[in-house]
């Protein structure tokens, strides 16, 4: 066993001598070569000619809205008609509504409407259904002014049962005092 002890220490100082040797090393040389120039680039190929290709055709169906289920049209945001208080008469700047309103269901004699006259909640239920009846009645008379057939023209007083603004005072009541044009869903 000592002789691979000795053996052992005896490389292990060999090892150490020859990393501490003062001999310089020198790095190889460089060679240097001779560099050929790089050749001038190709231009690139152009692209292959395109086929053309057709427009995939579409399936969904354009869909055209009646004016009276097109929110953006005057026929179905202009329904309403307000009347004054204990009143059926028609004032003057409900005339173009009644105007417009009339000339389109006598364009289009398919439709049915229904007007429905509305009151505040002050009175009694029978004069309120009263009233109400009134002025569904003088809406629909306007309208018949403009070509539209009894035919087309269904009349209902809800009275104070549908009221439009929740509230008791004279802007709700304001609001209620009415009679509107309500067009079949399609």
């Amino acid at each position: 066993m000592s002789t691979i002890k000795t053996t052992t220490l005896g490389l292990s100082l060999a090892a150490l001598l020859g990393a501490c040797s003062s001999t310089p090393v020198t790095p190889p040389p460089v060679q240097t070569a001779a560099v050929a120039p790089k050749p001038a680039p190709t231009p690139p190929a152009p692209p292959p000619a395109a086929t053309p290709r057709s427009m995939p055709t579409s399936t969904v169906a354009t869909v055209t809205l009646p004016a009276y289920l097109d929110p953006k049209s005057d026929i179905y945001s202009g329904r309403s008609v307000y009347f004054d208080f204990d009143a059926a008469l028609l004032k003057p700047e409900f005339s173009s509504l009644a105007e417009r309103q009339g000339k389109y269901l006598a364009a289009n004699p398919q439709l049915v409407v229904r007007v429905e006259g509305n009151t505040d909640e002050r009175g009694s239920a029978e004069y309120n259904l009263a009233l109400g009846q009134k002025r569904a009645e003088a809406v629909s008379k306007a309208l018949k002014i403009y070509g539209v057939k009894d035919s087309q023209l269904n009349v209902v007083s809800w009275g104070k049962e549908k009221p439009k603004a929740q509230g008791h005072d004279e802007s709700a009541w304001a609001q209620n005092r009415r009679a509107d044009i309500v067009y079949p869903p399609k």
